[in-house]
């Protein structure tokens, strides 16, 4: 598909959906094979010669047990997928995670766990009640640090996988960096070198009446990579729910959303924990601004700025401007959650709130704050260039849904330039629905959209996965590489270059 250029924003209708539910709802399925080093050629396009490196995925592999799905897909076994490129030839290797779980439910084809989402043991709610054991699934990104892969779940430990085989090496503790079970982000921020050395920053929190954050950055590059730079933790008020957050060279930001989270339904075998979550009513959104150790700020205490009403999972960007903090997230209404009575197969997209693009400016001399609306178009999964994060950016990638205005599944990839308004789209529709885009640079760039944007997207036409090589300037179709396992929708990825 030629990529469109589109106006800022239209005041036209939008126009009705036109996916086809059997299509979307094809990708929930069982990965029934694991391949490795598998060769893979352009269906259509060629693979650029120039990029070379790997493309990590992470995400639930196995939905059913038994003949027990699960409630929610976020429940679902971790997988990952590594898709190697060099000389314009690329391969494909793909492994479950050997998680406890996996392995205990593997070998008696039964779910023995309840899910954070909703999955229920066999047997109603007595069955349930009281088993609060968390089944760490491993499902939620896949990151490079030193001589790991680590496959991400932000309840608890990373597991350790070998990054050319995906073999499981097994629970880490990052060499005591983490105690037994301590929670470990799953949605680390790289920063590019603002501190003369590239850095993963990350976060875990310990959460309660008084929620406990511990901020940590490790070395990236060189003898020291894998190894903890800088350590932090600071105590706030109330339940923290965070996944994501962003960075800047002097601060990690966290909105913690205004959320209740009321255990018992949880305890009695009625709900997942992540169905005991609902918006607070009356209850007042903050930004938590963390100084990093490594900036002008190192040593102070946190600030804490109000929000703006909404829910926010993922962030774009943000950055510093003289003595503005200017912060890029996708917002939603309310929390978006599966009931206990919803076959998330069947889920009408009409009843939850869409995630729009807002664009909030923090006076950190003042405290004050003003937002704006950046695009009006469903979207998530959004990234800059790399070597943009945590410094003003011109472009954003983004997932976003088949149509300018209402909620529908994620069929297209946008990039909106985030000075003008002026976007375009690459779409996969009406069959086809797209994962997260990954920005890849082109080596010795010289502006900042030169290079591709790599996203796993089902194919409704075949009921298989294929991997789509896009230009990132132009947007235009570079390469299709239809892959040889079909997977579900993924969660998170990254790029480890040669």
């Amino acid at each position: 598909m030629s990529p469109a250029i589109v106006p800022p924003l239209s005041d036209l209708p939008s126009p009705p959906s036109t996916y086809d539910r059997a299509d979307w709802a094809g990708a929930f399925r069982n990965v029934e094979l694991e391949l490795e080093n598998e060769p893979l050629v352009a269906a259509r396009g060629e693979i650029p010669a120039e990029l070379t490196g790997c493309l990590y995925r992470n995400g639930p592999g196995r939905l059913e047990r038994g003949g027990r799905w699960v409630h929610h897909p976020f429940d679902g076994d971790g997988m990952i997928c590594a898709l190697r490129f060099s000389g314009g030839g690329a391969c494909f290797t793909n492994r479950f995670v050997r998680t406890e779980g996996w392995l205990a439910e593997e070998a008696v084809d039964q779910v023995l766990y309840r899910g954070v989402f909703g999955t229920q043991k066999p047997g109603g709610p007595l069955a349930n009640a009281f088993d609060l054991r968390l089944k760490n699934i491993a499902n939620t990104h896949v990151v490079r640090l030193g001589d790991d892969l680590l496959a991400l779940w932000e309840a608890s430990s990373p597991h350790a996988l070998d990054p050319a085989t995906l073999e499981t090496r097994g629970l880490t503790l990052l060499d005591g960096v983490l105690k037994p079970g301590e929670a470990f982000s799953a949605h680390p921020r790289f920063d590019p070198g603002h501190h003369g050395e590239p850095r993963m920053v990350t976060f875990g929190v310990k959460t309660g009446p008084r929620s406990t954050l511990r901020l940590m950055e490790f070395a990236t590059e060189g003898p020291r990579a894998g190894q903890l730079v800088s350590d932090r933790s600071d105590i706030f008020k109330g339940f923290a729910f965070l996944h994501d957050f962003a960075i800047t060279p002097n601060w990690a930001v966290f909105l913690q959303n205004a959320v209740d989270f009321n255990p018992l339904p949880f305890v009695l075998g009625q709900k997942g924990a992540a169905q005991c979550l609902r918006s607070k009513a009356g209850g007042q959104a903050q930004f938590w601004l963390v100084p990093r150790d490594c900036g002008a700020f190192a040593g102070q205490q946190p600030r804490l700025i109000d929000a703006p009403e909404g829910f926010v999972f993922h962030h774009l960007n943000a950055y510093e401007e003289g003595d503005q903090l200017v912060v890029e997230s996708i917002f939603y209404a309310d929390f978006p959650s599966i009931g206990p009575d919803m076959d998330f197969r069947s889920i009408d997209f009409e009843l939850i709130p869409e995630g729009l693009l807002e664009r909030c400016r923090i006076d950190l001399t003042t405290g004050s704050l003003s937002c704006e609306r950046l695009s009006e178009r469903c979207c998530e999964f959004a990234m800059v260039n790399p070597t943009r994060e945590g410094l003003p950016a011109r472009y954003g990638w983004m997932a976003v849904a088949g149509r300018d205005q209402g909620n529908d599944p994620l069929q297209a990839i946008k990039k909106l330039d985030l000075m003008n308004g002026e976007r375009r789209v690459w779409s996969a529709g009406p069959r086809g629905f797209v994962s997260e885009p990954i920005m890849v640079p082109r080596p010795g760039a010289t502006s900042e959209d030169e290079g591709w944007v790599l996203t796993v997207i089902w194919n409704g036409a075949r009921n298989g996965s294929d991997l789509v090589i896009l230009n990132a300037s132009t947007m235009a179709e570079q390469a299709v590489i239809e892959l040889p396992v079909a997977m579900p929708y993924g969660l998170h990825g990254s790029w480890a270059a040669a």
